[in-house]
């Protein structure tokens, strides 16, 4: 190959998320109520009878289809199949920094404004219930951060003879933090809380 089609390649090339092709892609909506007494985040619990997180407190979204044009397009389509709001009734939608999960997934969260007149009506097979949490919430309660270590453990076929050291080789161990927020009896942690509080150090931001 030569110098000027290899000058000509790395070019014309976007630089992107190595390895993006392998991930699963996701998009989530932070849906934003106003009521009586200020802005709402709404919340929805996870279906009991789900394979994945049953139980668990989260945002509407879910994986993007082929289909969908575009991260938003979808955060929006899965908004209107769980909780029966249509994408007319959100306005503002606006996105936060995607996230890279340590689990091979790529999340694509954005807030909106729903509509106050919007009936909510939650996907039976996919929403056991939901509720809001008041944002004032949020801006005056940090979240508790506790920590999950993560270890390094090759699989019995790996190659230990191509690597120096082999089988004493010292693999890193590296560790990420897990947020928590607890209103009232409501656990609100992990993937959902990270998000909230990305969200609230936006707003706080001068």
């Amino acid at each position: 190959m030569k110098k000027e089609e290899i000058l000509h390649k790395l070019t014309h090339h976007t630089a992107g998320i190595l390895g993006a092709e392998d991930l699963y892609k996701y998009a989530i909506l932070l849906p934003l109520m106003e009521k009586e007494d200020g802005i709402h985040l709404l919340f929805e619990v996870r279906a009991a009878s789900l394979r994945r997180q049953p139980g668990e407190i989260c945002f509407p979204g879910g994986k993007i289809d082929p289909s969908d044009t575009s991260a938003q397009n979808a955060a929006l389509r899965e908004t209107e199949e769980e909780l029966g709001i249509e994408k007319e009734r959100v306005s503002h939608v606006l996105p936060l920094d995607y996230l890279v999960s340590s689990f091979g997934m790529i999340v694509y969260p954005y807030t909106g404004i729903i509509d106050s007149t919007s009936d909510v009506i939650p996907n039976p097979s996919e929403v056991d219930e939901v509720f809001s949490v008041p944002l004032q919430f949020f801006l005056d309660n940090p979240p508790q951060i506790h920590y999950v270590n993560v270890a390094m453990e090759p699989e019995e076929s790996f190659p230990f003879e191509l690597i120096p050291g082999g089988k004493d080789y010292e693999w890193g161990t590296s560790k990420f933090a897990e947020h928590f927020y607890v209103f009232g009896d409501k656990v609100i942690w992990g993937l959902t809380a990270r998000i909230i509080h990305h969200f609230v150090e936006r707003l706080e931001k001068t």
